[in-house]
């Protein structure tokens, strides 16, 4: 490195080992004094940002004077002061008149690159975690034409900010989607575009909560997740019993709550369905309380042993609010739902929605409403249909292999179904640690609420394994347990 004045030998040389104590940054430098004219400016301030972001700058640091680098690395002297100068502005560099340039302290070395903290199971044989689909039946194809086609015929006002609400073309598509497939009553003007059930539920909390609500009923078991959904909108959880036909009703009016959570097509996690009689009697106590009963129709489209049963938004309208989402249908990761509220709730969902987030993104909203609307997401629920109710079977007969004696219970639906072990494979908790240690991840129905009983009681997920891993991961679990499977069979 040179001291002073132009190098006119060629490319900068190498700083030497010894020398000053910021020559450590010196090969950050190079690519910028080699970059285009019009670029080396910025291209020098950037990597003076990133030697001291990384920390090879070291705060206190005296770094050589203008003219000094601007010989060693061939550039002029002019760009070597605008560079300190934004660095100085922005924290990173600090300077005195006669002083010289130093790093500044602001700054602080940050991780090379952002590590993954998505919610997937590592270190696993078998994951009977419910809640997944198979996202390898995502219809990449169908998709991809999908997007192609909008990206052709969107218009560019239509990507300016959006109706909260969501696009027109998708609320008139959904709108006659779930009418057809689930028998909702389902006005365009009353759905909200939202990203994903989890959305819904924290919208309607906010709303609740802004009416001076501040409880709400769950149905126990039930999803965990919805304890954490209402409270971060202030609104506390109160768990409600079942019994066989769905929610209990004499509790419900007993607890005092105006609003209720409840899935009523496939109830989580126990698996069984609202009779008629029950749905009635839920939608008369929300007459006689001018309640709200919230409709969570996570995985509705899916019944294997007969057409499902209709949604029960389609009875009352005025006193259910009816989400769902694609998490289920597509992939989660595409974070697309929607809300069907009455009609006394619209507006204020609808600006809750606004000020949350302006809106989801169009060209999403705009590719799911092609999708549905040229029959490519009939096309999906059929083919998922067919996967998840040959899975289904591949679980009970596995099942019925490995663990005599089980009873699954529940309807034929859905993405989980619920197993009843024989006592013998018992104590429960013994079962999940040599499951775990088998390297089988499972839950027991204890996980969701439900009282602690004798024996092994179990929600499985099966929809995204295929049937040889599902036959593989009951296999492994029976083994975990020794001799209480008895070999396979009855002792």
């Amino acid at each position: 490195m040179t001291s002073s004045g132009t190098n006119h030998g060629g490319p900068p040389e190498p700083a030497p080992s010894g020398a000053a104590p910021w020559a450590a940054a010196w090969e950050l430098l190079l690519p910028a004094a080699a970059a285009p004219a019009r670029a080396r400016g910025r291209a020098l301030q950037e990597a003076l940002r990133e030697a001291v972001r990384s920390g090879r700058l070291a705060p206190d640091t005296r770094l050589p004077s203008s003219r000094e680098l601007a010989g060693d690395l061939g550039v002029s002297r002019g760009l070597v002061t605008e560079a300190y100068e934004q660095l100085g502005s922005e924290g990173y560099l600090r300077s005195g008149r006669g002083a010289g340039t130093w790093v500044g302290g602001a700054a602080r070395a940050v991780a090379p690159r952002a590590r993954d903290h998505s919610p997937r199971p590592t270190g696993v044989r078998a994951d009977f975690v419910a809640g997944t689909p198979d996202l390898s039946l995502f219809p990449r194809a169908a998709w991809a034409a999908a997007h192609r086609g909008v990206l052709a015929e969107l218009s560019h006002e239509a990507l300016g900010y959006p109706d909260p609400r969501g696009l027109p073309a998708l609320r008139t598509a959904l709108a006659a989607l779930l009418g057809r497939r689930r028998g909702v009553v389902a006005d365009p003007d009353r759905v909200v575009v939202v990203s994903g059930v989890a959305q819904a539920m924290t919208l309607l909390g906010f709303v609740l909560h802004a009416r001076g609500g501040r409880r709400v009923g769950v149905e126990n078991p039930g999803s965990p997740e919805h304890g954490a959904l209402f409270a971060s909108a202030g609104l506390d959880t109160v768990p409600l019993p079942l019994d066989g036909e769905g929610l209990a009703v004499d509790p419900l009016r007993i607890s005092g709550v105006r609003t209720v959570v409840t899935t009523p097509a496939h109830q989580f996690p126990t698996g069984i369905a609202y009779s008629a009689r029950r749905r009635a009697e839920l939608l008369d106590w929300a007459r006689q309380v001018d309640g709200l009963v919230i409709e969570d129709d996570y995985d509705g489209d899916f019944r294997y042993d007969r057409a499902p049963v209709g949604a029960l938004q389609g009875l009352d309208p005025e006193h259910v609010a009816y989400t769902g989402s694609v998490s289920k249908s597509l992939a989660p990761g595409l974070r697309l739902g929607w809300l069907l509220v009455p009609a006394s709730h619209v507006e204020e969902v609808v600006e809750r929605k606004r000020t949350m987030d302006l809106g989801n993104p169009v060209l999403d909203q705009a590719l799911l409403a092609r999708f549905v609307a040229r029959g490519d997401y009939d096309r999906q629920l059929r083919r998922c249909q067919r996967a998840y109710r040959e899975r289904r079977d591949a679980l009970v007969t596995a099942l019925d292999e490995h663990f005599p004696g089980t009873r699954v219970s529940g309807i034929a639906a859905g993405l989980h179904a619920v197993a009843a072990l024989p006592d013998r494979y018992g104590p429960q908790e013994r079962f999940l640690e040599r499951a775990a240690t088998a390297g089988v991840a499972v839950r027991p129905a204890a996980h969701y609420g439900e009282a602690v009983r004798d024996g092994v009681r179990l929600v499985l997920g099966y929809a995204h394994l295929p049937p040889a891993r599902i036959r593989d991961g009951v296999r492994l679990m029976a083994e975990a347990q020794g001799d209480a499977g008895g070999g396979g069979t009855e002792r």
